[in-house]
């Protein structure tokens, strides 16, 4: 798994994509604060911008770096999660436009899979997760799923848990609104 992430880091560094597992589907990962990478990931998926992206993070503290208001009610709900979680914030910040969705939102969830965290704790910064598809098409539960064509142009290819078959699980998620409010988008 180190050299998978030494790997890893370095693609991101100069803004390429990656291939990566997560806590939920395999996904092309890049830099989240990187307007080029962002979009070059957009361009492998075949996704027009505006629609609403995710961002994973392994530390709740920088949601505050990212997002302008925090709900409290986000605190806890990072806090207690067992199974993945997205949640949608309205008015991100110090992030490429091309990342905020057309309604001013963007998703947030904070992994817990070994590989991701890892990844991301040493990265020290957000990364750009989307399932390893192109748009419109199913998310791959398992490696063997990732379509040929998005292997072969992505940048590095973890190879931590491509021998893995346990199915993925799409993470639950919902939009937080002022005053506590929670809106469930998917469970």
């Amino acid at each position: 798994m180190i050299e998978d992430i030494q790997k890893s880091l370095e693609v991101l560094k100069r803004g390429g994509v990656i291939l990566l597992p997560t806590d939920t589907h395999w996904s092309l990962g890049c830099d989240a604060t990187n307007g080029e990478a962002v979009d070059r990931l957009l361009k492998i998926k075949k996704r027009e911008p505006g629609k609403r992206l995710l961002l994973l993070m392994e530390n709740p503290a920088l949601l505050d770096r990212y997002v302008a208001e925090v709900p409290e009610i986000a605190w806890d709900l990072a806090e207690i999660s067992t199974t993945p979680l997205t949640m949608v914030f309205s008015n991100p910040r110090n992030l490429p436009d091309i990342l905020t969705a057309s309604d001013g939102t963007i998703g947030i969830r904070f992994t817990r899979e070994d590989f991701s965290k890892e990844l991301i704790q040493r990265f020290r910064r957000p990364v750009l997760a989307s399932s390893a598809n192109f748009s419109g098409g199913k998310s791959p539960s398992v490696f063997l799923d990732v379509d040929d064509n998005i292997r072969t142009v992505v940048d590095y290819i973890v190879e931590f848990r491509q021998d893995d078959l346990t199915p993925a699980v799409s993470s639950s998620i919902i939009r937080l609104g002022s005053g506590g409010r929670i809106d469930i988008i998917r469970e």
